[in-house]
């Protein structure tokens, strides 16, 4: 079966291309093109690899009920897909990345053995830890040379060694897994650079899984093969949620570190309201506020439509592929007045950052902890903290499915 992308409606603009490039002078921000989108409504098209033009979403609303809407699939295999990359070459680059490229029930269904380990009673347990673990990498940075790479120093490792331990992945591995992560996450590697990481990672994890079968440890891996023991999942599947999860929960959070810091050491007045408190609440307020402001999910959340749906004036229809621009809606001014503004006191609450409905993101606790240890801490210890490149000297991940920094030199 194929689809033929609809024409666009009459009176619309042309259609323009997705995705488009930031601004260097704005990279905290989204796209001025895509920016530009939300005046012609919450819902529009948008011209992505050629002809296909799938709906873009940018209106809050609007995407908050696409994301719990079940006539809209994650398969990313369903013909009209907007794959985030050339789907020319989309099989020769495809990844299987467990329940997050699956419909509900077999998505809840997995999702179930692995979500037990992120509920908040389970990931605040793990706050002292988390606490440990970035002091000592603080020490670390300062002991060492100057300037340091914070990318590399403190943001990538903690949530690197977090979620090992949680897994039960050596960490001393990281380099490998990293490395790996990075080439899946590139919008700009070949398919069979793509393919070859997401293969050494869940070979890597499948040895992992058989080791743990032998030898079981109180970890989420060894929990999982106690699924595959009572039939409930195969081994390659434990593996390829094994990747999911070592994957998702570095690549994500180790950016957020990054680009936050960043951004607050070029607000020196919101930085003072993270430094300067101890109060968990301000704490918790300030980065769902950062949260909402980056929203480095930024190409979209990716769905085609099942059956016709109806929003916002417009019929998505069946087979049509639908971009939920996440950064859009958490820049929506009937929800957050003055959006382009970062004020780490507002009540942010409803962003999506994490996306919405059944396939939100399951390591969102754990993030948000990690998150609300590691600023403050960052913060206190380093008050004379300061990035060593002016803004456009340094690199951000512009060619990255995830936004963030490649690397940020700081002094003190």
């Amino acid at each position: 079966m194929t689809t033929t992308p609809a024409a666009p409606e009459a009176g619309t603009p042309e259609i323009p291309d997705f995705p488009a490039a930031r601004s260097p002078k704005c990279p905290f921000a989204p796209s001025p093109d895509m920016r530009a989108l939300s005046d012609h409504g919450p819902v529009t098209r948008v011209r992505s690899w050629g002809d296909s033009t799938p709906w873009a979403v940018t209106g809050h609303a609007e995407q908050k009920a696409l994301l719990s809407d079940p006539r809209l699939s994650v398969e990313f295999t369903r013909p009209g897909f907007p794959s985030p990359v050339d789907p020319t070459h989309a099989h020769a680059g495809s990844t299987d990345l467990s329940f997050v490229g699956m419909d509900d029930p077999e998505h809840a269904r997995l999702r179930r053995m692995v979500s037990g380990a992120f509920t908040i009673k389970r990931v605040e347990a793990m706050r002292p830890r988390v606490q440990k673990m970035t002091d000592d990498f603080i020490d670390t940075m300062l002991a060492g040379p100057k300037p340091a790479d914070l990318v590399q120093a403190l943001a990538l490792p903690i949530p690197s060694l977090v979620i090992s331990e949680m897994l039960g992945v050596p960490y001393e591995d990281h380099e490998f897994f990293q490395a790996n992560s990075k080439s899946i996450v590139s919008a700009v590697a070949s398919p069979q650079e793509r393919q070859t990481a997401h293969t050494n990672l869940a070979t890597y994890l499948d040895d992992l899984v058989g080791r743990k079968l032998s030898e079981p440890g109180d970890d989420l891996l060894s929990s999982l093969c106690t699924q595959i023991e009572n039939g409930e999942i195969t081994r390659r599947q434990a593996a390829t949620m094994g990747v999911l999860l070592l994957l998702g929960g570095h690549e994500t959070t180790a950016n957020m570190i990054s680009l936050g810091t960043l951004l607050l050491l070029q607000h020196h007045d919101q930085l003072a309201l993270i430094r300067d408190t101890d109060d968990p609440a301000v704490i918790r307020t300030a980065v769902e506020e950062l949260l909402r402001y980056l929203s480095i999910v930024h190409l979209g959340r990716r769905r085609t439509a099942m059956e016709d749906i109806e929003v916002a004036g417009h019929t998505i229809r069946a087979g049509d592929g639908v971009i939920l621009l996440g950064e859009l809606a958490n820049r929506d001014p009937s929800v957050f007045p003055e959006p382009d503004r970062l004020d780490l006191t507002r009540n942010a609450r409803q962003h999506q950052a994490f996306g919405a409905g059944a396939h939100h993101c399951v390591g969102q606790p754990l993030a948000r902890m990690e998150l609300q240890v590691i600023y403050p801490t960052l913060l206190r210890r380093i008050p004379t903290l300061r990035a060593v490149d002016d803004l456009d000297a340094i690199p951000f991940k512009y060619d990255a499915i995830i936004y963030g920094l490649h690397a940020l030199p700081v002094t003190w």
